[in-house]
Formats: structure tokens, C-alpha cells, sequence
């Protein structure tokens, strides 16, 4: 059942996990933390994308943050891991399909099923957006979520983006596809 919180509540709730929470570049030593929160969370992340696919594995997570380097040192990509105070992974969030020469970028974020429901991915995404305007020229970033995402949808309404509509199937996880709800961040 979904709690509803009296109003200041939330907001309140958000700065204290946005206090606790951090984002850094994942390293070779964090697969095996990857992995078991893609583990733990198999169940809920898949149900949105497609890479969590129930043979994922300890190499797939190695060969993920290995791609994030060569990525990252191109600007194709930024991917971050999301820790807690006591550097613990909680999840992960990012920036891919950036295209350079209009200056926009897909942001994702996902977060372990332990860590769900605490303003953790709120934190992280408000973080990374941060990062993204202060460390690249990006002038546009898009979250794209499934119509029936609505915890994911919450994310992005509750840093700020603006939703500008429905886009007909235009994701595809495990071969259905799905219809989106945009929503944009732009450069102040």
C-alpha cells in the first residue's frame, strides 16, 4: 500500500537522502556490488529493461563498468553508481545515447528494491543533472519511462522535468513495445 505523506513530509524526507547519498564513477571493484543489487532487484528492474535478463551475470556487470570507462573517456556516456553514507551501491543512474551535435542525452536511473521508496533515485537524479550542466556542454536531458512506470515517472516529476507527452511505442523491452511518457531538463 502506498503511504501518503502530509505536505513538507516528502520534500523533507528528499533533502535528508540527498544528504546521504552520492554518485561516482563506477571501478572494476564495484562489479561484485553491481551485481548482487541487480540481483536483488531482478524481479522489478526487468519488468522495465531488457539488460536485466535472469542469466545477468558478475561478467556482465565487470564488462558494463569496464564499457563506462571507454565511454566515458569518448563522452558517449557517463554512467555513475548511486552509494550511500557508508558507501554502500544503491543503484546506479546515467547519461547515454548523447548526441553531440544537438547536445542531449538520455537519463536513466534504477535503484535496488532494499532501497526503493526513501527519495534515493530523487537524490541521485538531482546529483547527476548537476554534474551534466557543470561538467559537459549538454543543453537537453530526456527521461524516457515506460507509460505504465509510474514510480519512475515520479522521479522525474519530482526533480523538475517537464513532461511534454506521450510518445507511442517507443521503447521495447524484451521484444513488446511500449509507450512513453517524455519528460525534459534543460540547461538554465
Amino acid at each position: 500500500m502506498e503511504q501518503i505523506c502530509a505536505p513538507g513530509v516528502l520534500e523533507q524526507h528528499t533533502v535528508m537522502a540527498a544528504a546521504q547519498v552520492s554518485i561516482r564513477f563506477l571501478e572494476s571493484e564495484d562489479a561484485d556490488a553491481v551485481y548482487k543489487a541487480v540481483d536483488e532487484s531482478r524481479e522489478e528492474i526487468a519488468e522495465w529493461m531488457d539488460w536485466c535478463r535472469e542469466s545477468y551475470s558478475l561478467v556482465d556487470a565487470a564488462q558494463w563498468i569496464q564499457s563506462n570507462a571507454s565511454n566515458r573517456h569518448t563522452g558517449s556516456a557517463f554512467e555513475f553508481g548511486i552509494f550511500d553514507k557508508d558507501g554502500s551501491l544503491l543503484g546506479a543512474c546515467g547519461l547515454n545515447h548523447i548526441n553531440k551535435q544537438v547536445r542531449l542525452a538520455n537519463l536513466g536511473y534504477w535503484v535496488r528494491t532494499s532501497a526503493a521508496g526513501r527519495g534515493v533515485a530523487v537524490a541521485a537524479v538531482s546529483k547527476l543533472v548537476s554534474w551534466a550542466f557543470t561538467n559537459t556542454d549538454l543543453h537537453r536531458l530526456e527521461i524516457i519511462t515506460a507509460t505504465a512506470n509510474h514510480r519512475s515517472q515520479r522521479v522525474a516529476e519530482k526533480v523538475g522535468a517537464a513532461r511534454e507527452g506521450v510518445l507511442k511505442s517507443r521503447l521495447i523491452v524484451f521484444d513488446c513495445f511500449q509507450d512513453a511518457v517524455m519528460y525534459s531538463i534543460i540547461r538554465e
